[in-house]
């Protein structure tokens, strides 16, 4: 989990963000097919899987002349865990405060 700073900076770009999202729902995709129906260059999308590499997000297979690009599973369990940990404590926290307007309601 101690890559999540760079995990979650690498997907506050909103670009980044629609790369890893479309990854997500297509599966392993060229360069070529992610720029598909972006508006950004074929460069600037190079530099956005750079990133997201580099960041552990998605991982890089070659297969000829092609890079093949699909998410890291690694990646998507260590969000998953930090969020289900931080919602365990919210969720704690607003059992809390039910219980304490509860009581307060019950003096009233």
């Amino acid at each position: 989990m101690s890559n999540l700073p760079a995990t979650f900076a690498a997907l506050g770009d909103p670009t980044r963000f629609a790369i890893v999202e479309r990854l997500l729902k297509e599966g392993e995709l060229n360069a070529g097919s992610v720029q598909q129906d972006m508006s950004i260059s074929a460069p600037a999308v190079s530099r956005h899987l750079k990133v997201l590499r580099k960041a552990g997000v998605i991982e890089q297979r070659i297969r000829g002349q092609q890079r093949l690009y699909s998410v890291r599973p690694e990646a998507v369990q260590g969000i998953s865990a930090w969020t289900m940990s931080h919602r365990e404590f919210w969720q704690a926290s607003l059992d809390r405060l039910e219980m304490a307007l509860q009581q307060e309601m019950k003096r009233k």
